[in-house]
């Protein structure tokens, strides 16, 4: 352990100059729930409604992940390198995923996750889209140049595979596809390029036949949806900034769902109910729509999970309504390749808007008015609402107060008369009804408590380090609380503030708690309040002094001049003098040398600061002064700032007595 240095001549110099040394010195809905997607990517959605469960294929991973309604996982389906498009069977029990890296369609037990079946597909190469119809199973398939569709007939005793079922279409790659299973109609678009020719089968027959053949609004169709009556045909794709449709007859317009951005998805419900999504940074991502009508019913916008400055956007194809409509899934993703599903309960019933106003402030157990409003197209008059009032005293779930009905205007009111101070928050609740969605609003009022009296003594007091030091709260009137937390903090960041007691006070109103007076403390007494009485707190700083010991070196003997004990060193003996101090990070010692003067009296030559050494020790060498005669003392400080750290009350070590002789 290295030995700091102090010269005694140069102490005394400073001494006999009479100089001095100088001490040195801190809008719209959001998702009803989502789940990350352990995924790459995402290439299709589907969902099995006689299971709830919901499956996302992930080509990039080579994987499925199955999921029930909530997004828990239940299953991860590894080993199908670059799969994308899904498919169910009509009795739930089979699904099936196009898996281009295998050239193959595979087949998975919807009740124990396993694979069934694979199926060659005669030579096709790159499947990536499927749909079903009329009780086959269609894809689209091919590389770069040589797209097609192709079907597989399962009903037989042998899967049977038909290429080349495009007839006088021609596609680049695997074409998108949609279809109505029951009217036997398929629409297939171009995926890759910008080719915005769409194409209508008839596969209800033998062989399919072109309906249509047109070009369209768009190009890289990116999803395609027949209605359920095989009538109409909605696309999305980069361009239009809509969702267009189209009859399925002739490919002639019959409207459009102005989603307003690029359009990335689009299923509709077996009700007919559309869901057009788009990719959107700075608005909402899904619009819902009755079929045929162009007005939106519902919107929603996805929240910024990532880095970017807009939100988390809708995967491509990424949306899929439960077979009963009551939800609908969506897979978005961020900046930083995270993917989320998304549960969206009751998409197809519009969102009333539902306002509650209450005062701001208001005094205990006087009564106070509430007032909103219900707003929604088709919501009557005399729409019944809940009302429930939560307070100290009625915690979660609160107190059901009497229902309130809206008036022609959807505006209502009620009375309530507050027993408890505090936040007491008010909650009005619509239950909605088979076109509207349930929906709620809230308002807190703050009402006023009476004050009480809470102190804590021993503030401004010292002691020594490690003192157990009892400190006693005092509280004063309250209702039926009274409970008191005493807390102590301890100065520096690395201990933090800790509950030391919680009970309730004595008959006298006292409360007390020991505290290890390590370190200055910030003790706190709190009061949390009751339904008449507001919350107080009372604080008391306390402060530790550090722990010092000095021991005396390379003396040749000890004795007393006078009362005062010495210890004798020859003059050319550098004297050494040992500290312990309580260790804090950073922390530095103050040595002082004082030397006895012709007039008798003690005269400061000057102080230095030494760092510790981790275990709190800290060796100094005092320089021999070279002659005898001299009289000197020294000590050990902490000094309070100046040692670097704030954490303990400044305190000196004990003077040690020199003598220097011949």
């Amino acid at each position: 352990m290295r030995t700091r240095t102090v010269s005694t001549a140069t102490a005394l110099a400073v001494l006999f100059s009479s100089a001095a040394l100088v001490a040195v010195t801190s809008g719209p809905a959001a998702a009803d729930s989502a789940k990350l997607l352990n995924v790459k990517s995402a290439g299709d959605v589907l969902v099995d409604g006689e299971h709830q469960r919901v499956y996302v294929s992930d080509p990039r991973g080579g994987k499925i992940v199955v999921t029930d309604y909530t997004g828990a996982v239940k299953a991860t389906l590894d080993g199908l390198p670059d799969v994308e498009g899904l498919a169910l069977s009509p009795d739930s029990r089979q699904v099936y995923a196009a898996v281009s890296g295998l050239n193959r369609i595979v087949s998975v037990e919807t009740s124990t996750y396993t694979q069934s079946a694979s199926y060659a597909l005669d030579g096709a190469e790159k499947p990536r889209t499927l749909a079903l119809a009329s009780g086959k199973l269609w894809f689209g398939y091919g590389p770069d140049a040589e797209g097609g569709i192709g079907s597989l007939d399962l009903s037989g005793d042998q899967p049977v595979v038909a290429l080349g079922q495009d007839g006088d279409a021609s596609f680049y790659a695997a074409p998108e596809l949609g279809s109505d299973p029951d009217s036997g109609i398929l629409v297939a678009g171009e995926k890759v390029t910008s080719n915005d020719t769409l194409t209508v089968y008839d596969v209800s027959g033998e062989k399919p036949r072109t309906v249509a053949s047109k070009s369209v609004e768009g190009g890289f169709f990116d999803d395609i949806a027949v209605s359920p009556d095989g009538t109409q045909v909605v696309t999305a794709s980069g361009a239009p900034y809509y969702h267009p449709v189209y009859s399925t007859k002739d490919l002639s317009p019959v409207g459009r769902y102005d989603s307003g951005d690029y359009g990335a998805a689009v299923d509709i419900a077996p009700d007919g109910t559309v869901a057009a999504g788009t990719s959107s940074w700075y608005g909402p991502d899904v619009h819902i729509y009755k079929q045929g009508q162009w007005s939106k019913v519902r919107e929603y916008e996805f929240p910024n999970t990532g880095h970017s400055s807009g939100g988390d956007t809708l995967a491509e194809g990424g949306l899929a309504w439960a077979p009963d409509g009551s939800r609908l899934f969506a897979v978005s993703s961020n900046d930083a390749g995270a993917f989320t599903l998304r549960v969206l309960n009751d998409p197809a019933k519009s969102l009333p808007k539902l306002t509650v106003t209450a005062p701001e402030k208001a005094p205990r157990a006087k009564e106070l008015t509430v007032k909103g409003k219900l707003s929604g197209s088709g919501i009557p008059a005399g729409t019944s609402l809940t009302v429930t009032r939560t307070d100290v005293e009625s915690p979660s779930p609160g107190k059901a107060l009497p229902s309130v009905k809206t008036k022609a205007d959807g505006s209502f009111s009620f009375k309530d008369t507050p027993p408890a101070g505090g936040k007491v928050t008010y909650k009005v609740a619509y239950a909605g009804d088979a076109t509207h969605a349930a929906t709620s609003a809230s308002d807190a009022v703050e009402v006023s408590r009476s004050a009480t009296k809470l102190t804590l003594n021993k503030n401004g007091k010292v002691y020594s380090y490690g003192a157990d030091v009892s400190f006693t709260a005092h509280l004063g009137s309250t209702y039926k609380n009274r409970t008191v937390e005493i807390w102590a903090d301890p100065y520096g960041g690395d201990k933090p503030n800790k509950l030391i007691k919680k009970a309730k006070v004595n008959s006298r109103g006292d409360l007390s708690a020991t505290v290890d007076m390590k370190r200055d403390t910030v003790v706190t007494a709190v009061f949390s309040g009751d339904a008449r009485y507001a919350s107080k707190k009372a604080t008391s700083t306390a402060y530790a002094k550090v722990k010092i010991s000095s021991t005396v070196s390379r003396h040749y003997k000890t004795g007393k001049i006078g009362s005062t004990k010495y210890y004798y060193f020859h003059k050319n003996t550098d004297p050494v003098l040992s500290t312990k101090m309580t260790y804090y990070k950073g922390r530095k010692q103050r040595f002082e040398v004082q030397v006895y003067g012709p007039d008798r009296k003690w005269h400061s030559t000057g102080s230095e600061y030494f760092a510790l050494y981790a275990d709190g020790t800290s060796p100094v060498r005092l320089g021999a002064p070279g002659e005898s005669g001299i009289r000197a003392r020294i000590r050990s400080s902490y000094v309070n700032g100046s040692s670097g750290d704030n954490v303990n009350s400044t305190t000196h070590g004990a003077w040690k007595y020199l003598n220097f002789t011949r």
